[in-house]
């Protein structure tokens, strides 16, 4: 019995080890994907990446993107349109090469502070908001916040109706193995977990995959994406989104699995000035799945 005690301890040892995934430097992440145009600056006490592309007196658009994500879902958008508009786009406070908030402080309260303080910081004063997800989320927040410094709104798969089994007013409980993950990212567990995102799997190739996860591993971004997870408490939406005026596009995948279309009604009844287009066969980020179609629609829109 006592051998085979030593046994099971020298075993889930070797695993724990060999499970073990250490966060990467943050030079050498910085070497392999913050080349030009990239930079970095201070805004609220967070060292912020940025990419600040375009014209500097043609319209802003600040291009926000989902959880998990980085600055890098935009990547087949912001060469186009930075040809007739000032481009800007960040990774967010917790993700990407941005890395933790030194406050800790992972509230909407607190991005929407962020992001005007980098509007101001840029000398901004009216942008369209892009957002994707969670970036959707912040978008409509900013623009109920700061009516008066947004032009227009793109909406893309938007998060903020809380999802069946979650409720309003109250943080979610972070499931056991989500709590591993300040320890432990193997390939083979992020892998399914990012599917989701795409309505056709061929999508996400490894180099995508790779970049996503070195992301994941800059230092202190998976405490971050925990951090974030338990301060999230999402509010019923429909007041809010009701004092919207500014003109409003919703961009969705017809094939979302990870927040369906069907959530676009709720959207629709409550923005007095929305307009939704699907996209057939597309999953959760269109900007990376559709960018030739979906960048169409947003031109359309922006135009208009």
């Amino acid at each position: 019995m006592r051998f085979a005690a030593i046994t099971l301890a020298v075993i889930l040892l070797v695993t724990i080890v060999w499970l073990y995934t250490p966060d990467k430097p943050r030079a050498a992440l910085e070497a392999h994907y913050a080349g030009l145009p990239s930079a970095f600056v201070e805004v609220l006490g967070i060292r912020l990446h940025i990419r600040d592309t375009g014209p500097r007196a043609a319209p802003a658009l600040l291009l926000l993107h989902g959880f998990g994500s980085s600055l890098d879902t935009w990547n087949d958008w912001a060469g186009p349109l930075s040809a007739e508009y000032r481009v800007i786009r960040l990774d967010l406070p917790g993700f990407g090469q941005t890395g933790a908030d030194p406050a800790g402080d992972y509230t909407d309260a607190r991005a929407i502070a962020v992001l005007m303080a980098l509007l101001d910081h840029l000398e901004v004063a009216r942008v369209t908001l892009i957002g994707n997800s969670m970036g959707g989320r912040l978008a409509w927040a900013f623009a109920v916040v700061h009516p008066e410094r947004v032009a227009k709104l793109v909406l893309i798969s938007p998060d903020g109706f809380a999802s069946p089994g979650f409720a309003y007013g109250k943080a979610q409980d972070v499931p056991l193995l989500m709590r591993l993950l300040p320890y432990t990212l193997p390939m083979a567990m992020l892998r399914p977990s990012l599917l989701a995102a795409y309505a056709d799997p061929a999508k996400l190739t490894p180099a995508v995959l790779t970049r996503m996860r070195d992301m994941m591993l800059a230092p202190g971004v998976r405490r971050a994406i925990i951090a974030r997870m338990q301060q999230t408490v999402l509010t019923d939406p429909v007041p809010l989104l009701r004092q919207i005026t500014a003109p409003t596009l919703l961009l969705w995948g017809q094939q979302d699995a990870m927040i369906p279309i069907s959530n676009a009604q709720d959207y629709l009844a409550a923005l007095p000035h929305a307009t939704l287009i699907s996209l057939p066969g597309v999953g959760h980020v269109p900007q990376e799945e559709a960018p030739a179609e979906s960048l169409a629609k947003l031109r359309s829109f922006l135009s208009g």
